[in-house]
């Protein structure tokens, strides 16, 4: 892996496109023996877990159903602390067994919110499946069940995630720079 600039910014290798298809695997194990003889549903925030979903739902070797969420929050390399519903849920989940997947979990805003709005539709079970999570940033008590990498608060691109809109198609992830 070489590093890359997007924006004036360099970014460089942070996890390999092996390391994260192993944890990949992995997790879609975890999930299998917590629901195996159900259907979950599976709801993709997009547009940043469509790669991770992707992955996880193939990986996931049972009958399952996926649908996708898009949420945002970000604005450039920060937060902006409000959550903004683009295009909303239309599956009825009462009484079924749901898993979010998202690319990350930082501030834990989002998902808080994507929490408290899917648990007023009676969902069976509601699990948090999370690529990556940055237990030092989550402000909200929001605690994912299934974690691929925990990381300390730095800028990450790649697999999904974005710096305004740009990088979601590397294979890796890199992290910003430090001087």
């Amino acid at each position: 892996m070489k590093q890359v600039q997007y924006n004036g910014l360099t970014f460089v290798p942070f996890i390999s496109k092996e390391e994260i298809a192993k944890r990949v695997r992995e997790i879609a194990a975890d999930i299998k023996a917590d629901f195996d003889g159900t259907v979950p549903l599976f709801i993709c925030v997009l547009n940043g877990a469509f790669p991770f979903a992707a992955d996880l739902f193939r990986a996931v070797d049972m009958d399952a159903e996926i649908t996708f969420i898009r949420l945002k929050s970000y604005q450039g390399t920060e937060t902006s602390g409000k959550v903004k519903e683009i295009v909303g849920l239309s599956e009825d989940i009462k009484g079924r067994n749901v898993i979010i997947i998202e690319d990350i979990v930082d501030t834990g805003h989002t998902l808080a919110k994507l929490v408290t709005d899917l648990q007023q539709k009676e969902p069976a079970r509601l699990k948090i499946a999370t690529l990556l999570f940055k237990p030092e940033a989550e402000r909200n008590g929001v605690k994912p069940d299934y974690v691929g990498f925990s990381i300390d608060p730095r800028f990450i691109i790649g697999y999904g995630l974005d710096l305004d809109g740009m990088a979601r198609n590397l294979e890796d992830i890199y992290v910003l720079k430090q001087d």
